[in-house]
């Protein structure tokens, strides 16, 4: 089968359809920018609007950045466009792979091209017999695919390479596994093995592409920034920071996951299936959700025993009436819809998650600090819960000093006079010292 280079690129890079509205809390314009678009990551946020933002505070002697939710790498990438300081704190183990792969875009161009071409041209030679897979992995891709891929996968194994080049070949195959899918793979969802897309890409040419693509954006981004500050990208949990030393942070930029019951672990149950990261739905309990801010009902299903000491605890105590009153609504409405999604759990403890990021983020932040939280609210059961007023009063709770809310967007609007009808937004939560 011929491929087109153009048409192949488009595939794996495709453009987002601009809206008619303040669209700065999305990933949707990172998709055209070098680097950023290395991996398509929709929770993210805009990283023009990042950089304005640095820009600004760079202005006001906020130099040294803390992003708790660091995801794919937006703010650290654009601190180091910046030429200042930054950390990242990212909990789930793959997207911080992800991240730590971006952050190395300094490294050699032509070194990185000539290793990764090297890779792929001793995977193209190796003769794959294997035919039994994981269930997950013989749904998602016709055998010559998978064998394919686990040639790459398997020269990877095999190869010695420094860790930059290790981790650049791990980050060029894991971002082609999606494209190289015929089922229902859109990046950064959930997998429907049961529905089929028309566009696939050959693994090998995939590669390929990714590759120069890659090369591309390094040149181009060397050239054009000199005074870069290296960031750093830490694997650890944004409500225990430990590794941050205490006051160092002035400027926090950041998007905790929302209150909407979106499984960030299952998200990439493909990809780490695929690497033998997990081998089912416990092992995705154990090296994932485990670690992560507890916003979706799959984290919560075992904490009967201990909600009640939660919603009591001293963490919540800012908000714990009006808590109580949405915690019991929810208790009650989730019987009229066959008792299965615990929001009322959720929401729980998704707040006293976010009271420890905020005191956790205390300790790491200076006296002269702001803060930045893009987040948007929720209504579980059509149940309204207003995470922005909430979130404020447990930062002050946490010792920060005062909290406002920019609305930016409305959201779900395409749920309007169908599923619900609450009217929900989007925006930024200012937060001071």
């Amino acid at each position: 089968m011929a491929y087109q280079a153009q048409a192949i690129e488009l595939d794996l890079f495709p453009d987002e359809v601009k809206v008619e509205q303040d669209y700065s809390a999305t990933f949707a314009d990172n998709m055209k920018m070098p680097i950023h678009k290395w991996y398509r990551y929709t929770a993210g946020f805009s990283a023009s609007w990042v950089n304005q933002l640095i820009r600004q505070e760079k202005t006001n002697g906020r130099t040294r950045i803390i992003d708790p939710f660091a995801g794919s790498g937006t703010v650290l990438l654009e601190s180091e466009f910046e030429g200042v300081e930054s950390f990242g704190v990212e909990a789930h183990p793959y997207i911080y792979k992800i991240a730590k792969a971006k952050l190395d875009w300094n490294f050699p161009a032509d070194k990185f091209k000539s290793e990764a071409l090297s890779l792929l041209r001793k995977a193209k030679a190796k003769t794959i017999t294997k035919t039994e897979f994981p269930k997950l992995i013989a749904s998602c891709y016709p055998i010559e695919i998978i064998q394919k891929l686990e040639a790459l996968k398997q020269t990877w194994l095999e190869t010695e390479q420094e860790e930059e080049i290790k981790n650049f070949n791990w980050f060029i195959i894991t971002s082609i596994l999606r494209t190289t899918s015929p089922v229902g793979t859109a990046q950064w969802q959930y997998i429907q093995p049961t529905k089929t897309k028309a566009k696939v890409i050959d693994a090998f040419v995939a590669f390929e592409v990714k590759v120069n693509d890659m090369y591309l954006d390094m040149k181009r981004t060397q050239n054009r920034f000199t005074n870069v500050v290296d960031s750093k990208i830490l694997n650890e949990d944004a409500r225990n920071i430990q590794s941050i030393p205490d006051g160092w942070g002035d400027l926090v930029i950041t998007s905790p996951p929302y209150a909407n019951n979106y499984d960030y672990a299952d998200a990439t149950r493909l990809e780490m299936t695929f690497w033998g990261d997990i081998s089912g739905w416990a092992d995705l309990q154990e090296n994932v959700r485990k670690h992560l801010v507890r916003a979706c009902t799959q984290h919560v299903s075992k904490l009967a025993d201990e909600v009640e000491s939660i919603i009591e605890g001293p963490m919540l105590k800012p908000i714990q009436s009006e808590l109580r009153v949405v915690y019991e609504t929810l208790k009650l409405e989730r019987l009229k819809h066959g008792g299965k999604k615990n929001y009322h759990f959720m929401i729980a403890a998704y707040f006293n998650d976010l009271a420890k990021v905020f005191h956790s983020l205390r300790r790491v932040t200076s006296e002269n600090a702001l803060m930045c939280f893009v987040i948007g609210d929720s209504a579980p059961y059509g149940i309204y819960v207003p995470v922005d007023k909430w979130l404020g009063e447990l930062a002050v709770s946490a010792g920060f000093s005062s909290y406002s809310f920019e609305k930016l967007r409305d959201r779900n609007t395409k749920w309007k006079n169908r599923k619900h009808t609450v009217p929900l937004h989007e925006g930024r939560l200012w937060i001071k010292s």
